[in-house]
């Protein structure tokens, strides 16, 4: 089997087991998972509130895709932190484990919801971030992998996990995961456009 072959049967596997848990860690599946994260989608956008999206490295490439794609496509006030000056400024003052806390101590407003993508699901600043989230009463969806047991796991209202051992792997099914829930929102299929 040639390396492509094994990388897209072996990231078809990962994606087929990864689980979706509540925040009191029962385990509803990823099928209801994503149920639960559009329900929360449509009650905070139907009340006009914002979508915050945070993640690190390519975590936050994705965080800045997934809030223009919300806004361009799909009608959803959205925003990622990913402000060089203000991720700069903000981890020099105040220490990077606050680059996304402090804005969203800032902005955030009870019914806004954090989507929190970190493939470790360790970081301070990710984790700072939910923190920051709760204490707004915010809703809170968490994409995470690596370690089962990495503590983002944990604290969203629906925890994403992908049992994947490599960031690549990770990183490719958080893509999946964030396009898929926002093409089901928008009620977009790509097998009826063939």
């Amino acid at each position: 089997m040639s390396y492509f072959d094994s990388y897209r049967t072996t990231l078809n596997d990962i994606l087929g087991r990864t689980s979706a848990t509540t925040r009191d860690g029962t385990e509803i599946g990823a099928p209801e998972g994503f149920k639960q994260w559009l329900s929360l989608t449509r009650a905070s956008n139907d009340a006009g509130h914002v979508h915050y999206f945070v993640g690190n490295g390519a975590s936050a490439t994705m965080a800045s895709h997934m809030s223009l794609d919300c806004c361009k496509n799909a009608g959803i006030r959205a925003m990622a932190f990913n402000d060089i000056a203000s991720l700069t400024a903000l981890g020099n003052d105040l220490g990077y484990d606050q680059t996304f806390a402090a804005p969203i101590g800032w902005h955030g407003q009870s019914g806004d919801l954090l989507i929190a993508i970190s493939s470790s699901g360790g970081s301070p600043n990710i984790i700072a971030a939910i923190e920051a989230a709760r204490k707004k009463d915010m809703k809170v969806v968490t994409l995470t992998g690596i370690k089962e047991s990495n503590p983002a796991r944990k604290l969203g209202d629906v925890n994403f996990y992908i049992p994947g051992h490599t960031y690549g792997a990770v990183e490719c099914l958080h893509q999946i995961l964030l396009h898929c829930w926002l093409d089901d929102y928008m009620d977009l299929a790509e097998w009826n456009e063939q």
